[in-house]
């Protein structure tokens, strides 16, 4: 049983669709009905029916599905065993961010890394939705996050800081009523709202922490944004209001199987430098 063929297996019986699972994989649709077309043939019987809301699995599928899932851990151990034994300072590696942090802290500070590691191949992942370094995805995550997933290993190097930031033209307006920007998942007023602008308006709701800091600084209203973004944003001025550290911190992580890997071991030591030397600015001390 060829396993190229059940990772397509696993990811149409995962994404229930055929357009789904091409895009998981990075192929076409036709190339995924292809393949599964050929694994039906070769276990002779159908694996999925099909219908307007997509491929749900037969009994027969059902049955294979948590064999299949086996071989596929077993597979990725193989592969993190193999990463752990390169010992050279080359090769691919691939770091997942957050695109604010990675353009306000990372990017502005990477290009000695890249000059002194001329053979790592660096490739950023900045996405919202955080790849899984447990499938080998990404080598090396920097994640804002109280408590990180068990099967990671890394450092926490300091808590987030917060401020309440506008723009200047909006703190000397008063001719109009204060606005706040919220997150669309805050449904409710947050406590900052209560206790700085109680009966303030709410006049954008965003889903991106760098959309907020834009807004403010074009005169939406007041934001709470994180230091290192609120402070390095131009046209925003923090309030001189005190808000206590977040339970969230910043994380260099990487997989408890990856962690003596030469490539890994030396950009994560350089990522941690890079933070730790923009500390006032993280934690709001850069302007005081």
């Amino acid at each position: 049983m060829n396993w190229n063929d059940l990772k397509y297996f696993l990811a149409l019986a995962r994404e229930g669709t055929i357009s789904g699972a091409g895009r998981v994989l990075n192929v076409k649709h036709t190339t995924v009905a292809r393949r599964i077309e050929a694994l039906e043939l070769s276990l002779g019987t159908r694996l999925f029916d099909k219908s307007r809301s997509g491929y749900a699995m037969t009994q027969a599928a059902e049955n294979l599905y948590q064999q299949v899932v086996s071989m596929e851990e077993k597979v990725q151990t193989i592969d993190r065993q193999a990463a752990n034994q390169d010992a050279a300072l080359a090769g691919p590696l691939k770091l997942t961010i957050a695109f604010e942090l990675a353009n306000r802290l990372i990017i502005p500070k990477m290009g000695d890394f890249c000059q002194r590691f001329p053979d790592i191949d660096m490739q950023l992942l900045m996405t919202k939705n955080l790849v899984d370094l447990a499938v080998m995805e990404a080598d090396l995550a920097i994640r804002m996050t109280p408590n990180p997933p068990d099967y990671l290993v890394g450092t926490e190097i300091m808590k987030l800081h917060h401020g309440i930031y506008a723009s200047p033209e909006h703190l000397h307006d008063r001719s109009t009523k204060t606005k706040v920007i919220l997150f669309q998942s805050e449904q409710k007023r947050p406590d900052w709202v209560k206790q700085q602008a109680r009966d303030a308006e709410v006049s954008l709701r965003v889903d991106d922490v760098g959309s907020m800091a834009v807004a403010a600084a074009n005169g939406f209203g007041l934001a709470k944004l994180p230091c290192f973004i609120g402070d390095t944003q131009p046209r925003l001025v923090r309030l001189d209001v005190h808000i206590p550290p977040s339970d969230w911190g910043i994380w260099v992580l990487n997989h408890v199987e990856l962690r003596s890997t030469a490539r890994v071991r030396a950009c994560k030591e350089y990522l941690i430098s890079v933070l730790e030397s923009q500390r006032d600015l993280i934690t709001g001390n850069l302007s005081n």
